[in-house]
């Protein structure tokens, strides 16, 4: 009975340490592939468009500070013409919650043309807003705009998918919650990783094909 229950722990024990050893194989593998198309502002090569990820919008209208220094930097890049267009990817599946219309909004103000401006609704994740970007907007290169932690598998993804994409860093400032938000961005690459490697599936909503090379007027409902 003791040699039993030995050899089922020696079991248990060699499929955790693989699987430890797994995760940190892609962990590793996303950040290495994704890093040498990581680049500075004055670097990144110009693209179709200038690609900003979503995140949390406040009940108030206002971006949180990720979003906020996402937005500006992606302006900053459109208006150094880096690219003609800016395409804002975020969650838009509610009537009372709306990412992407809060950066359109800074946008404008900034002075961006509304037709420069394409937003696309259902980027509920970093791999729908990829998929998207390439299947429905039909964009061939892009940059794309997010923090650092963030930018390693959403670079990743993009190019796994066939996108001649690059990224920029867009930290601006020390953010709250960054630890937590890095130690869940592990588990999300080896998510993506099986995802966008084996998995391939695809985005809750696709929808009609709408060029980023048009007028991003017929993607605004606002």
């Amino acid at each position: 009975m003791k040699n039993k229950m030995k050899r089922i722990l020696t079991v248990i024990m060699v499929i955790v340490l693989m699987g430890t050893a797994a995760i940190f194989f892609i962990d590793f593998r996303v950040r290495s592939e994704s890093k040498k198309y990581i680049v500075n502002p004055k670097d990144v090569p110009e693209a179709e468009a200038i690609l900003v990820l979503g995140a949390y919008v406040k009940p108030n209208g206002k971006l949180c500070d990720m979003l906020e220094d996402r937005v500006a930097v992606g302006i900053d890049l459109y208006k150094n013409n880096k690219a003609k267009k800016l395409l804002f990817s975020g969650d838009h599946g509610q009537v009372n919650y709306d990412e992407v219309n809060g950066m359109k909004k800074v946008a404008e103000k900034k002075g961006v043309k509304k037709e420069d401006i394409f937003l696309d609704h259902a980027g509920f994740s970093t791999y729908e807003s990829m998929y998207r970007a390439k299947e429905i907007f039909k964009a061939k290169k892009i940059i794309i705009v997010t923090q650092q932690y963030h930018l390693m598998r959403a670079v990743y993804i993009a190019r796994q998918l066939g996108l001649d994409a690059y990224g920029v860093n867009s930290d601006q400032r020390n953010y709250w919650g960054i630890d937590k938000y890095k130690t869940r961005e592990i588990a999300a690459r080896v998510k993506d990783y099986f995802n966008v490697n084996l998995i391939k599936s695809k985005p809750k909503h696709l929808g009609d094909i709408i060029p980023v090379s048009g007028n991003g007027i017929v993607t605004h409902d606002k």
